[in-house]
């Protein structure tokens, strides 16, 4: 955490601020290749400062609040960017919430959870979490995923990796209440199966109390002034983030479509970009053994993009044109399938070695590889 004053934090002000303005003055236009590479940096920027005033967040809540707030923050932010790029219309856009969403649970269960792992087993030799909280949050991704992309593809109502309008009111009905129903468990009934886990098995009753970086040790909590003024901060860099990556999509469409790469590789691009305020945050908490946290992250993002996207989808469906395809192909099935056994696996004693988080990372790997060559 760094203190108010620091280059860190003035920057973390003012940079999402001059990106939010830009956003609006590029909005629609037509760009230069000097003005896409200052988007870009823009959109770095907002990620870091996203990522900053996460964290002061986070220090005055606590876990796993914290965690919360920013998976559900970027969750709200990335289903405006779904269904404003299905709105615009476009080749393949049919497919792109399928697209995206698939591609975050593999990001976030595989990416974020692996390298997370892997940073704390080099420093620790162990990652040490809390099973009974990991456990219950991948057994509702893997749920969530099933019934809103597996199952479209095995449905006979409607033709195609589609579901009927009763099957989508159903899917959406059925991920909103599961995630409700988790955010109540992990915040407020079983608030302690999600807090960091000390080398002993301890569990520690708020993230700053679990921490070996020296520059937290001695951080004063921030007042809620403070507090508020960054939650502000936060909302307006990952409306950047996001409002930056649709100005940006365009020239990934194009780029991907030049390069013959397949479409779906639009919706790996963007999901890929709409997380690296929480892939970032993670791998800070991991190189401060708090590998529970890490995984609050991934795993909260993983749920939030599939419990709030597909009700926020199923609603936009009632004025958006053509079909809305959620069923995933036989690769991708295979690849959730063999991401549900080894997470499971990964997540039982509760305990992780550089050999699980470097199996995640190959599943990952693999599926970031078949996306660009199926």
């Amino acid at each position: 955490m760094k203190v108010p004053g620091t280059p860190l934090t003035r920057s973390a002000t003012i940079v999402p601020l001059v990106a939010l303005v830009a956003l609006v003055l590029i909005w629609g236009r037509h760009l230069l290749p000097a003005i896409e590479i200052a988007v870009v940096l823009l959109l770095s920027g907002s990620v870091l400062a996203a990522v900053h005033h996460a964290e002061v967040v986070a220090h005055r809540v606590g876990e796993p609040f914290g965690s919360l707030i920013l998976a559900v923050a970027v969750t709200v932010i990335e289903v405006g960017l779904i269904i404003t790029l299905m709105i615009s219309g476009g080749p393949g856009t049919a497919s792109l919430a399928r697209d995206t969403v698939f591609a975050a649970v593999m990001i976030t269960c595989n990416g974020i959870a692996g390298l997370s792992l892997l940073v704390t087993a080099l420093r620790r030799g162990v990652a040490v979490f809390n099973a009974e909280g990991t456990g219950a949050a991948l057994t509702t991704v893997i749920t969530l995923a099933t019934l809103s992309l597996v199952l479209p593809t095995f449905t006979m109502s409607s033709p195609g990796p589609q579901f009927s309008g009763a099957q989508l009111v159903f899917a959406a009905v059925s991920s909103l209440v599961l995630y409700v129903l988790f955010v109540f468990v992990q915040s407020v009934r079983h608030r302690d199966y999600f807090v960091p886990v000390g080398s002993a098995g301890r569990h520690t009753a708020d993230a700053s109390a679990e921490s070996a970086a020296p520059d937290d040790e001695h951080a004063a909590t921030p007042t809620a002034r403070a507090t508020l003024f960054s939650l502000m901060l936060l909302l307006v860099a990952l409306v950047a983030v996001v409002g930056l990556a649709k100005v940006e999509s365009k020239t990934i469409e194009k780029v991907v479509a030049d390069a013959g790469l397949p479409h779906t590789v639009v919706g790996v691009v963007i999901a890929l970009l709409i997380l690296l305020p929480e892939t970032i945050a993670a791998v800070r908490n991991a190189r401060r053994d708090r590998a529970q946290i890490s995984l609050n992250l991934a795993l909260g993002s993983a749920m939030a993009s599939i419990g709030l996207t597909i009700p926020a989808i199923a609603i936009a469906s009632i004025w958006l044109d053509g079909p809305l395809l959620l069923g995933l192909g036989p690769t991708q099935i295979v690849l959730l399938a063999l991401t549900a056994v080894v997470g499971v696996l990964t997540v039982m004693p509760g305990r992780a070695t550089v050999l699980q988080a470097t199996v995640h990372l190959t599943i990952c790997s693999g599926y970031l590889f078949l996306a660009a060559n199926p």
